[in-house]
């Protein structure tokens, strides 16, 4: 079970005018995807960054199973935009590179690594280094070493938005199908409409410190008439456009 919540989160930067969050909620269920979409600027990464325990909260709480997430924290883990993979480490090693750590040494095997890499679809590049690996290859090892230590919550912040179209179409249906077979519980930051719908099961649009505006439910049955996800990205994206006066979105 991981059952994530956040409340009342308020947190303003020194020197800033306004609060970067202002009163926040969110609550997101055991093995739900839920996307929070929005524009720059807009405080989205900064409450993921928050649940994280990456920032300091002025006020409020994030709870996982009811929990204070402090008690909890080495349930969560987070992928950056940017894969940032150690050069010198082949892929393997980058991946196990959290096992280093001695509190997670016991959590972490060479056959976990192993079994890690068929899941991602590595396995054939696990003695290649970074410079060797595509931007999409680079981002799927990334993913790999947040699994390493099989967290319950991942945390995703604008995760394939330094890819080419291409290959950030490809990784969302990788994505999506790995969310799905791993039960994980996962909350994911983007800008990108098609991305929000392609990866939630519920998309949230985060319109600055107040939180949410608005929220979709995404239905992947295709056997029901409510199953159009052209339609639900249509819908999202004239919202969007009207939220924020943007309509190059």
């Amino acid at each position: 079970m991981a059952q994530l919540s956040v409340a009342k989160a308020r947190k303003t930067y020194p020197g800033a005018q306004e609060a970067a969050l202002d009163d926040v909620d969110l609550t997101v269920e055991d093995g739900e995807s839920y996307v929070i979409l929005g524009p720059s600027g807009s405080g989205k990464s900064t409450l993921l960054r928050s649940i994280a325990g990456l920032e300091n909260l002025d006020s409020g709480e994030v709870r996982l199973d009811g929990s204070p997430l402090a008690e909890s924290s080495e349930r969560l883990a987070m992928v950056f935009q940017d894969a940032a993979l150690y050069p010198w480490l082949t892929v393997s090693q980058n991946i196990a590179l959290s096992g280093r750590f001695s509190k997670n040494r016991d959590r972490l095997s060479d056959t976990t690594v192993d079994d890690l890499l068929g899941t991602l679809g590595l396995r054939h590049l696990k003695d290649a280094y970074p410079e060797q690996l595509s931007g999409g290859q680079a981002q799927r090892v990334a993913v790999g070493r947040a699994l390493a230590l099989t967290p319950d919550v991942l945390l995703l912040d604008e995760p394939l938005s330094a890819l080419d179209p291409a290959t950030r179409e490809d990784l969302q249906g990788w994505l999506r199908d790995l969310m799905r077979r791993l039960s994980l519980t996962c909350i994911t930051v983007t800008h990108d409409v098609d991305e929000a719908t392609a990866l939630a099961d519920r998309v949230g649009f985060f319109d600055g410190p107040g939180g949410f505006s608005q929220e979709w439910s995404v239905n992947r049955d295709q056997a029901s008439p409510e199953a159009d996800p052209g339609a639900l990205t249509a819908s999202i994206r004239g919202y969007y456009r009207q939220a924020r006066g943007d309509y190059s979105i």
